[in-house]
């Protein structure tokens, strides 16, 4: 019979690609997943990996077991789910992963939440960007992710996904104190078209968001400085060094010497929590899309106390 942990890290090798790659997914050695592999050769007498120059590649016979062991793994999942249900009780563990203003923003309550709730749940987290964090729910290695996409760029969202949305978050546009637009009420996009941008790393869906949107409205942005951490893109608009998009989420209170301007037309993240469809009924799964979507209204609710419904 074959043994399920063994085509569990078959699995792990055929999604990350390498023996490094499968012993980070699963948190082992890369000997354990070398000999976990060697004995699942001798269960089924015959190679199931080759060399491939450095690393290796899968077989013939090693493709065809891994599309059964990602089946297999899924209807277990599966049983695991339904399992769960009909003991109806939120225990176990539960891995969690967010982009780092959702961490901030949401996560504290939430897990406070949990545990004050449900105390026999682990909850475990990690930041991570939405496309990683895509990657992470479908092949397994967090159970429940936050993500996001703008108001005029969706985030395109495997099928064998669940999603719940959690809370819409308006940006406005930082600025230094000394800016011309300082001090106004609310400003368009258009009205920033000569100022120099920080913004995110090159390859990041936000980034990609921002060049869109202005060349959308005939405005071709000058990139001055990327930075992932918003406290750094931050840092440089109070230097006077250019301005940039703040969303509102997990933002903190501003640097001295930094404005916030309201956009005029809606700017909007929308955030989501994402999870594998075949772990829909597992309540743990449930319970903590209502915990993060708890969170996200106490701070709607929160920005529509301080000043009527939130710019943007």
């Amino acid at each position: 019979m074959l043994n399920l942990e063994r085509l569990r890290t078959l699995d792990a090798l055929a999604r990350h690609g390498s023996v490094s790659g499968a012993a980070d997914g699963l948190h082992v050695t890369t000997s354990a997943v070398s000999q976990q592999m060697s004995k699942l050769e001798r269960e089924v007498g015959q190679p199931l990996l080759a060399r491939n120059g450095r690393g290796v590649r899968l077989t013939d016979a090693g493709r065809l077991l891994a599309e059964h062991a990602a089946r297999i793994l899924s209807q277990v999942e599966l049983a695991q789910s339904d399992l769960e249900a009909q003991r109806g009780q939120v225990v176990g563990e539960l891995r969690l992963g967010g982009f780092p203003s959702a961490a901030r923003g949401l996560f504290p309550a939430a897990l406070a939440d949990l545990r004050t709730r449900h105390p026999g749940l682990r909850v475990t987290t990690g930041e991570m960007e939405p496309a990683p964090a895509l990657r992470a729910v479908l092949r397994g290695d967090v159970d429940l992710a936050l993500v996001l996409d703008w108001y005029n760029k969706p985030l395109p969202v495997p099928e064998g996904l669940g999603r719940a949305p959690v809370l819409d978050d308006p940006a406005d546009v930082a600025v230094p104190a000394g800016h011309p637009l300082a001090d106004r009420a609310e400003a368009d996009l258009e009205d920033f078209a000569g100022d120099e941008w920080v913004t995110w790393g090159e390859a990041e869906f936000c980034y990609e968001w921002l060049l869109d949107t202005l060349r959308s409205k005939g405005i071709e942005p000058r990139i001055a400085h990327r930075a992932e951490e918003h406290a750094t893109q931050l840092a440089l608009v109070a230097a006077g060094l250019g301005v940039c998009v703040a969303p509102r989420l997990g933002r903190g209170p501003l640097p001295a010497g930094v404005r916030a301007v309201p956009v005029r037309q809606a700017v909007r993240r929308h955030v989501y929590a994402v999870w594998r469809a075949d772990a829909d009924r597992r309540p743990s799964i449930r319970a903590a899309a209502d915990a993060l979507r708890a969170a996200g209204e106490r701070i709607a609710d929160g920005e529509r106390t301080e000043g009527g419904e939130p710019a943007g």
